[in-house]
């Protein structure tokens, strides 16, 4: 039985690693550990909360998802209101905003401003206690917000408690931000949306919004938001300045826009907007104009507020960038579920950074509510400067004789005839044999994040696909058999093929996940991929397993548990993979099912040369066997592997009575 005060530090010790990693990652964007050994450890903590339930805090990161649905969103009144800002459109604004400021100061000396970029999301209101996080309400009116604590909680750059090693954190404090969403991340989500006739998101804020007001965390945490803190509140910490402000937030662990700036009068604020003006296009994320807010604190405060907005911040909007071009024709895609979907085809323009000739029409109802038809002069916008849309048609250019845009009865591709559904605005081709459907489907296999299979792109796949090479994603992996007739395919030479033939023999060791995810079960993503291989283990255990079972799969909802039962409820589905198994692709998660936890609460150091590991390897068998690897001997220290040429820590455990072991030893403690 384990000393109470032990597992203690190992729940603690565990927590603040994964901190620091989630920190690292979500925060830093540096990976400082693998996928295998952050799940690792997230499963030694899990696994020792559920044993010791009366341990478990809120702020565990554990508890980062909950499972209580949230059936009413609580008023919240803010303890300091949060205001709106004015709007200002242009340069003479801006210059009028300087000259008020100063006149309500009676100074003739240039005032410094701190420019931030305005994030196009949600805002919200974080509140910690002691370093914890209690609370979370969205802006509202500016007085009275909505609590959405467990909606925020799911967001992993959001710190659920604070590093134990940041300074001067007040025991109260609230911290300010944005919720959002990065643009490809939307353009994903609504892709998926609309190959389900689901209704689309106009942009990634109303997507964020609507998030946080889902009432199930399992949903919110499928949905990739993410937050940039701006100000910190405290009646104990007062800031001397809002450049100060940004760098204690960012020093403490919360995750701030690295695109500020403190600059010295008016004029370097102008070059700030215009230089992101023509250069926001570059950002992964949406914004819509520049915050300017005076930077001394106490001038803030001299200078008030009026209404709901301060006299101290303003806010820069830039203009969308628009265009006129005309519309040339309305093609149809089919994907690889088989859903058709209308894509307008442009006379090129050049429009934010880059030129445009297709634009996607989402959906069949899109169509018919702008009432978009072929030959039209329409104007043209980028959300976000990045996706292309036909925001309106211009009626006054318009062919008297042109017609409403009908809607394809039969695949545009194999000619099959289209379901129509009332429920949905999608529009489907169920021939599963559609040669469209067949090569999204084969990509969807290969790509980076599934099979990874190098060199099995768009247009061999193509050609694959039409000179019947590859009736299915599963015929990859008996293209050896056809190796003579792919060497005489144009552009393809012996070292081509057998590049590529070595690829796909590489991409049987994808691990479970990856063939999960590559399988291509509506909606599961990759997300839904890795919690389904980590609970079931083995595809076996998975086809077998009831929907309510899949559902009880802490993150998996109703949605993916009903398409999974269905993918492998289909007579082809299960014949695919039971043809993948023959090929010797990987089914199962390895590893883990054989690795007892014989090593947990001890600590290790590893010093000199071994010769049957890396350090790395040595550290990783060890981990996962439940113990811990550090750099530098003390007092904790249980056991140091001292190989050759071992240098100054084997001195010091001589010192430290610590115990002295051989790599012969090491590997009969992981019972190999």
């Amino acid at each position: 039985m384990q000393n109470k005060d032990n597992i203690k530090s190992q729940i603690s010790e565990l927590r603040k690693e994964i901190r620091f990693y989630d920190y690292q990652y979500y925060v830093l964007a540096e990976s400082k550990i693998s996928d295998y050994e952050y799940d690792n450890l997230y499963k030694q903590l899990l696994s020792l909360e559920e044993k010791h339930p009366e341990l478990i805090t809120p702020d565990s990161p554990t508890q980062r998802v909950g499972s209580d649905l949230t059936k009413e969103f609580l008023q919240i009144q803010h303890n300091t209101p949060m205001l709106s800002l004015a709007n200002s459109y242009d340069e003479q604004d801006l210059l009028d905003f300087d000259k008020r400021v100063r006149n309500i100061l009676k100074s003739e000396k240039e005032i410094e401003y701190v420019t931030e970029l305005k994030i196009d999301g949600v805002s919200i209101s974080i509140r910690y206690e002691n370093g914890v996080l209690i609370k979370a309400a969205t802006r509202g009116d500016g007085f009275i917000g909505e609590e959405v604590t467990n909606n925020v909680k799911t967001i992993k750059s959001v710190p659920l408690a604070l590093h134990e090693t940041a300074e001067n954190i007040p025991p109260a404090f609230e911290v300010r931000g944005e919720v959002f969403m990065k643009i490809d991340e939307f353009k994903k989500y609504n892709e998926e949306r609309a190959e389900k006739g689901l209704k689309l998101f106009a942009n990634p804020r109303n997507l964020s919004a609507g998030t946080l007001k889902l009432q199930d965390p399992k949903e919110v945490a499928l949905r990739p938001l993410d937050i940039f803190v701006y100000y910190l509140l405290s009646d104990q910490n007062e800031f001397s300045s809002q450049y100060s402000n940004l760098q204690f937030l960012k020093k403490t662990g919360f995750k701030t826009n690295p695109h500020y700036k403190l600059c010295k009068n008016i004029e370097e604020v102008l070059e700030f907007c215009r230089y992101w003006d023509l250069n926001r296009s570059k950002l992964t994320y949406e914004i819509d104009g520049i915050v300017i807010k005076v930077n001394d604190i106490e001038l803030q405060k001299k200078l008030g507020n009026i209404a709901k907005s301060p006299r101290w911040a303003i806010a820069y909007k830039f203009a969308a960038q628009k265009t006129i071009t005309k519309l040339k024709e309305i093609s149809w895609q089919v994907g690889r579920t088989g859903a058709v979907t209308p894509v307008a085809e442009l006379d090129p323009v050049f429009l934010a950074g880059s030129t445009i000739s297709r634009a996607t029409l989402h959906n069949r109802d899109e169509i018919e509510r702008k009432d978009i038809r072929i030959g039209d002069t329409v104007i043209l916008e980028k959300g976000g400067d990045v996706i292309p849309k036909i925001v309106s048609v211009d009626l006054t250019k318009r062919n008297l004789k042109s017609k409403k845009t009908g809607v394809p009865k039969r695949c545009p591709i194999c000619n099959e005839k289209l379901l129509f559904s009332e429920d949905e605005v999608a529009i489907y081709c169920i021939n599963t044999q559609c040669p469209a459907q067949l090569k999204g489907q084969i990509e969807h296999f290969a790509s980076r994040g599934a099979m990874d299979i190098e060199g099995l792109g768009k247009s061999l796949v193509d050609q694959f696909v039409d000179f019947k090479l590859l009736n299915s994603y599963v015929d990859i992996y008996y293209l050896k058999d056809k190796r003579e007739e792919l060497i005489s395919i144009e552009r393809l030479g012996e070292k081509s093929v057998d590049n590529l033939l070595e690829a796909i023999e590489e991409s049987k060791k994808q691990p479970f996940e990856r063939v999960l995810f590559a399988l291509g079960i509506r909606y599961v993503g990759t997300g839904a991929a890795k919690i389904l291989a980590a609970a079931f283990k083995n595809i076996d255990n998975l086809i077998i397993a009831s929907e309510e079972k899949i559902q009880d799969v802490k993150e998996i909802g109703p949605s993916i548990a009903k398409s999974v039962k269905l993918f492998f409820e289909n007579p082809k589905n299960m014949d695919n993979i039971n043809r993948l198994k023959s090929a010797g692709v990987i089914f199962e998660v390895k590893g883990d099912a054989e690795v007892s936890d014989n090593l947990a609460n001890l600590n290790f150091v590893i010093t000199g040369t071994l010769k049957d590991f890396t350090r790395d390897s040595a550290k990783s068998e060890i981990e996962k066997r439940g113990g811990k690897v550090t750099s530098a001997i003390s007092a904790k220290t249980d056991f140091l592997v001292a190989g050759e040429n071992a240098g100054s820590k084997l001195e010091k455990a001589k010192k430290l009575n610590t115990e002295i072991i051989n790599e012969e030893k090491l590997i009969e403690l992981l019972g190999k």
